[in-house]
């Protein structure tokens, strides 16, 4: 029996490496007490959507960790970590510029108009000097609303005022930029390929814009917003000066206003192309193939919800599993869904923390042991789970199947 774990995060309780290794624990101890352990293939594939997790979906498909010292979202400087397979690099945003590496974690008006991704840039250099020439820039959680500025001062570039002065750090100060200096640009860039991994599709500007949408919850005032939103807009302007009529194009570009202006740079400059984030996570785990020879796929995330179905990781894992006919089911902290709903998403099964602990507070804080109890329920019922045909617990695999296979735990 070959079984597929490919979970997001619980957002606020467990990564989805530790999630998947307490699934793959109670789904052993559920094997061990029927005597059937030793016909048990549990493979685990951390998956995210691009943001946060994106790393460990990574790492856990064969990149290597790297680690650079880059200046965080208010110039402090943190260690931030990357990964690298080959000439390929997964940057994490969130993990240099992002919320939860602001001091003190918490944001608030001033760094809402200062944070700075320029420690994004730096990592995007530090991929460089590794040799990458193909990155993927996963993008979310992040504090800055600078429209990428940061981004390209990290790679080389001067954002000067009138007086030739370099601007200070953040998105408000770009209301006083006069002129951007390339001349210093990496020119390594030349031969780079970036992909920009995000759901959003905010433009840069404007009631949808980064600012608007996204600045309250970096600690924004609506001052700050509008603040914000002009001085965004001022950047476009200058930097069309600079690089032409596909800087205005690119403000409008869906994406544009991810990541506080983040995919705006990206798109207008480093002439990244927008994918959403899941679609280009299973990519490089490469799930589709590791589904091969698999009796069933467990997914899921903190709270599966009306969200989830606008494109989150489990339904991705979901369509995947459904292209391979492999039978899927869902865990979660929570869920809102309607049985009906799901069925039409393609789950067999969705099985929450709460139906086990009505506390949610317990269930975050306690979410490691509840896990491993799901996983023990699961591979109880696997019986009812696996469609008639499936090789059945304690059966051996034909010869030639794919499940003759070493398993891939990671």
């Amino acid at each position: 029996m070959r079984i597929v774990i490919a979970p997001d995060k619980f957002k606020g309780s467990l990564s989805a490496p530790d999630v998947a290794r307490h699934l793959d624990a109670g789904l052993q101890a559920a094997a061990r007490t029927a005597g059937q352990n030793s016909n048990l293939d549990v493979i685990r594939i951390p998956v995210a959507d691009g943001g946060e997790g994106t790393l460990d979906a990574a790492v856990g498909s064969g990149f290597t960790r790297r680690s650079a010292l880059v200046s965080g979202p208010t110039g402090q400087p943190l260690r931030a970590e990357f990964a690298v397979r080959g000439r390929e690099a997964v940057i994490e945003m969130a993990a240099a510029s992002g919320l939860a590496v602001l001091p003190g974690g918490t944001p608030d008006s001033v760094t809402a108009r200062d944070a700075t991704s320029l420690g994004t840039g730096e990592l995007i250099r530090a991929a460089l000097d590794a040799g990458c020439r193909q990155i993927i820039l996963g993008v979310g959680g992040s504090a800055n609303t600078d429209g990428g500025a940061g981004v390209l001062q990290g790679l080389g570039a001067q954002l000067l005022d009138a007086e030739g002065n370099e601007l200070p750090p953040g998105g408000a100060a770009l209301a006083r930029l006069d002129r951007i200096d390339f001349s210093g640009f990496d020119t390594r860039l030349d031969e780079a390929r970036f992909v920009l991994a995000s759901d959003v599709d905010n433009p840069l500007l404007g009631a949808e814009g980064a600012a608007a949408i996204f600045g309250p919850q970096k600690g924004a005032t609506p001052e700050d917003v509008a603040i914000l939103d002009a001085a965004a807009a001022h950047f476009v302007d200058v930097l069309a000066d600079e690089i032409g009529p596909r800087a205005l194009k690119a403000a409008d570009a869906p994406g544009a206003g991810a990541a506080g202006g983040v995919g705006y740079a990206a798109i207008a400059v480093l002439a990244a192309t927008r994918r959403p984030g899941i679609d280009v996570v299973l990519e490089f785990t490469g799930l589709a193939d590791r589904l091969a020879g698999a009796d069933l796929v467990i997914t899921g995330e903190g709270s599966l919800d009306e969200q989830s179905l606008l494109g989150k990781t489990p339904m991705g894992v979901a369509r995947a599993a459904a292209r391979a006919g492999v039978p899927v089911v869902a865990v979660c902290g929570r869920t809102t869904l309607t049985p009906a709903q799901q069925k039409d998403s393609g789950f067999r099964q969705v099985y929450p923390l709460t139906s086990l602990e009505a506390k949610v507070e317990i269930c975050i804080a306690e979410a490691g042991p509840l896990l491993e109890q799901l996983g023990k329920n699961i591979g109880v019922e696997l019986a009812d789970l696996v469609p008639a045909g499936s090789t059945p617990p304690g059966s051996t695999p034909p010869v030639n199947s794919a499940r003759t296979k070493e398993p891939l735990n990671v």
